[in-house]
């Protein structure tokens, strides 16, 4: 099976992700992509029946045999003040933390 990630491909797939990867690591890290793309190919090829029932995990889960959903219901771990105290700074009851820098993408 031909590579569906070819150098080129995956040349301008680096440039467009701003990653700096070298020589072998490219390398390394294109031949993976295209192990998956065999992988999710060789799945796809699988015949399956059309009447196929979805299922999660592989097996059936009627509605008659799931338990109720409950309700959620929040509770407090009670170690806030423990938590907000390793905090290196806070602002009211919250963690403070610094501004991100922001660029523009030309």
């Amino acid at each position: 099976m031909a590579e569906q990630i070819t150098p080129e491909l995956f040349g301008h797939l680096v440039e467009l992700a701003s990653l700096e990867l070298t020589a072998d690591e490219a390398e390394y890290l294109r031949g993976e992509l295209n192990n998956q793309l065999e992988a999710i190919d060789e799945l796809a090829a699988i015949p399956i029946p059309e009447d196929t029932p979805l299922a999660r995990h592989g097996v059936g889960y009627p509605t008659d045999l799931r338990p109720p959903t409950r309700e959620d219901q929040a509770q407090s771990s009670g170690l806030s003040d423990e938590i907000l105290a390793l905090s290196p700074e806070t602002e009211g009851r919250y963690v403070a933390v610094p501004e991100i820098p922001h660029e523009d993408l030309e």
